[in-house]
């Protein structure tokens, strides 16, 4: 299995947290988003939307989108509950996260961290829901000690993955006691070094 990825992306670390988590054999191929090498003619082959990640397998199949690819490779694994509504909840954090988090998050992200952009001069309407999605994962995590219930979860893994670095697109957590206790179990959970 080949993970064609950016090292950088959030998105593409989901993939290469699950495969490490599970143990599972891969070769990572490392593209460069900001040079371009998901538009070369070769890259569009494996996947024609031009987007990392995308996983190649040895039978020749690709699969693309993060979440679908997370959710593959952990079938059968302790991170899909076994019981389906406890399963759909996840689910349900998962298209979450890419409509009401991603969005806001890793955008401001990279256009701090990778543009240059000043706090101050970020789209204040992406600032606020940002900060409306912190809530929302503040509120579920005062509740329940992951984002599904009791144990870790894919749903967790890729929530991480922005939010865990979200003071690199100048969101602040410090009232987020619940969000900041997640983050650093579901690192210690992952084998990661502390983001700080």
């Amino acid at each position: 299995m080949k993970v064609y990825g950016d090292i950088n992306s959030g998105n593409c670390l989901k993939v290469k947290w699950v495969c490490d988590r599970l143990a599972l054999p891969y070769t990572w191929v490392a593209i460069d988003t900001l040079k371009h090498q998901t538009r070369t003619a070769e890259f569009l082959k494996l996947n024609s939307a031009g987007q990392v990640p995308t996983v190649e397998f040895d039978v020749g199949r690709t699969l693309a989108q993060s979440n679908a690819i997370i959710r593959y490779l952990a079938r059968g694994s302790a991170l899909i509950p076994s019981d389906a509504f406890e399963a759909a909840k996840m689910d349900e954090w998962l298209f979450w996260e890419q409509y009401s988090h991603e969005p806001y998050i890793a955008v401001c992200r990279f256009q701090m961290f990778y543009l240059g952009k000043q706090a101050a001069d970020l789209d204040p309407d992406k600032v606020k829901r940002g900060y409306a999605a912190l809530a929302r994962m503040e509120h579920q995590l005062a509740v329940t000690p992951f984002l599904a219930g009791d144990a870790v979860s894919l749903a967790d893994i890729s929530l991480l993955a922005y939010t865990r670095v979200a003071h690199e697109g100048g969101f602040r957590l410090d009232g987020y006691a619940a969000v900041r206790r997640w983050i650093g179990e579901t690192e210690l959970y992952l084998g990661l070094p502390p983001e700080r």
